[in-house]
């Protein structure tokens, strides 16, 4: 990575923070106008009649069979049985029928298996924004720990590929993830979603460093491989383990005052995104479970038709709110 190079990472970094403190005022307004407007509509009884007749039942996603993740629920439950069981909550007004929650490609794959009958979770809320919505994915450091942790007891790499649906050598390489990877590093990115390839550039760094960049990582809220690489490419040689020392033109980096330069940028924006983080957190998660009730909402055509007759100045918000792509900044996804 040339000096320009890492000027543009760091340049792009600065822009997200930048962002984020002004998408935090964004966030607050739209989250006060959802608050007013569903305040307003469930003080209507035209609109709370309208709601009651409408049932929580839900349809798998068209293509949802053909996909990946379908592949490999089939291919886990082939293997090992149900991890997990589907949850389900009762109807209120009808006993002995119950709304499926979550487990829908589970559901499916069981029915393709041939199986008639399966244990569920029965829940006492409908709490579909954590079941379908919101799920904690299991981080690199956590399906390395699991790997070991199975190999150890003497389930072959074989059969753990066959049961994640992964190639054997995709297994491997997660199992070998830590290797060269300093302890404090792995400690502090354990619950992180940091990409498998971002351990690789770590492992080109000694430990001291290691720890640098990973708790720079953290405190910029960036994961991602790009900054990882800006960060390699920003360490002086003396850092660096000897055999992954850049030669010639490739070694080209930046100098010391450009680095400190930027540093001091990213701090100060930092300080200003710490001054809107108490509450950018909590707001941002109000705002996505409320976008996800209205998004819910607009896709009910008797819903939208009756607030295109009685409520026409929230449908038109309402759909600008459910066509935001993403509230607040998002991480780049990290790379396989």
């Amino acid at each position: 990575m040339t000096a320009h190079d890492l000027m543009h990472v760091y340049q792009r970094e600065a822009e997200k923070q930048r962002l984020r403190v002004k998408k935090s005022d964004f966030t607050q307004t739209r989250l006060l106008f959802i608050v007013e407007a569903l305040k307003d509509l469930l003080a209507d009884e035209g609109f709370l009649n309208l709601l009651r007749a409408e049932g929580p039942l839900k349809s798998l996603p068209e293509g949802a069979r053909e996909s990946r993740k379908f592949a490999q629920v089939l291919s886990s439950i082939t293997a090992i049985g149900l991890v997990e069981a589907p949850v389900v909550i009762a109807d209120t007004r009808s006993a002995g029928t119950w709304y499926l929650l979550d487990g829908y490609l589970r559901l499916e794959a069981l029915k393709e298996l041939g199986f008639a009958e399966v244990e569920c979770l029965v829940a006492t809320d409908d709490d579909t924004y954590t079941y379908n919505k919101r799920v904690n994915r299991l981080a690199p450091i956590q399906e390395h720990r699991m790997i070991a942790r199975a190999i150890e007891r003497g389930v072959s790499s074989a059969d753990i590929a066959d049961a994640l649906g992964l190639q054997v050598e995709s297994v491997i390489r997660r199992f070998r993830l830590l290797e060269g990877i300093s302890p404090e590093v792995a400690e502090m990115l354990k619950d992180t979603p940091c990409s498998m390839k971002v351990f690789d550039v770590l492992r080109q760094m000694n430990a001291v460093r290691q720890i640098e960049a990973a708790d720079l990582m953290i405190g910029q809220h960036n994961l991602t491989l790009m900054f990882a690489r800006a960060i390699r490419a920003a360490t002086p040689d003396s850092q660096l383990i000897a055999a992954k020392k850049m030669t010639g033109a490739a070694a080209s980096t930046p100098s010391g005052q450009q680095i400190a330069r930027m540093e001091r940028e990213l701090a100060a924006l930092q300080t200003q995104v710490k001054s809107v983080e108490e509450t950018y957190g909590i707001d941002n998660l109000h705002l996505t479970v409320a976008r996800g009730y209205v998004t819910k909402l607009l896709a009910n055509t008797r819903i939208t038709r009756w607030l295109s007759y009685h409520r026409q100045e929230y449908l038109g918000e309402f759909q600008k709110i459910a066509e935001i792509d993403a509230i607040g900044p998002q991480p780049e996804a990290p790379e396989a």
